[in-house]
């Protein structure tokens, strides 16, 4: 009786770890629909979602437009120790700095707040397990990721960030790149 016990312990967790995450996303509704208007700095672009399908990489895609997540430890940024901005992959608008990220053991980049606090949109996101607060960027709607009340201080905030939803703009191309407005930062 007990080894059946287990077994039906085990097909519950197996359940819950393969089929959650896809229902979670189904019944969020979020996945982006049609066409996406994005101002890039002075210019505005409008993409399908065949022509983003073709700009992203297929995990870029997943993450930014269908709420995904990327693999923890196996990404980027998670360990990324270089001077630099994060930028959204779409819109290039800015979102955090490295001066700001530290190492959380998730196996992604976290940070204790966002470097342009009006770029950064947040909502309760509810799943089968629990609720907890979605991080998008605010021009390109990208999903980002998620932001928990277990930080360190200043702030006690973790925002958890998917790589595949940012660019890392080192400090030395911050210039060229059109970010010299951020290089004070690492004076």
């Amino acid at each position: 009786m007990k080894i059946m016990t287990y077994i039906a312990i085990g097909i519950v967790i197996v359940i819950i770890v393969l089929v959650a995450p896809m229902t979670y996303q189904k019944l969020s509704g979020d996945e982006q629909e049609g066409p996406i208007t994005i101002s890039k700095g002075k210019e505005t672009v409008t993409y399908s979602q065949a022509e983003l399908k073709d700009t992203l990489t297929p995990i870029q895609y997943k993450v930014t437009q269908q709420n995904g997540t990327e693999t923890a430890f196996d990404n980027p940024y998670w360990d990324n120790k270089q001077d630099g901005i994060y930028v959204d992959i779409l819109s290039g608008e800015v979102l955090f700095s490295s001066t700001d990220q530290f190492k959380s053991g998730t196996g992604w980049p976290s940070f204790t707040k966002p470097l342009v606090k009006e770029n950064i949109v947040t909502k309760k996101d509810a799943g089968l397990l629990g609720s907890r607060t979605e991080v998008k960027s605010k021009e390109a709607d990208s999903h980002l990721g998620h932001v928990f009340e277990d930080g360190p201080e200043p702030t006690g905030l973790r925002y958890c960030m998917n790589s595949a939803a940012m660019e890392f703009i080192p400090k030395e191309d911050m210039k060229r790149e059109g970010y010299e407005d951020y290089l004070h930062l690492f004076n």
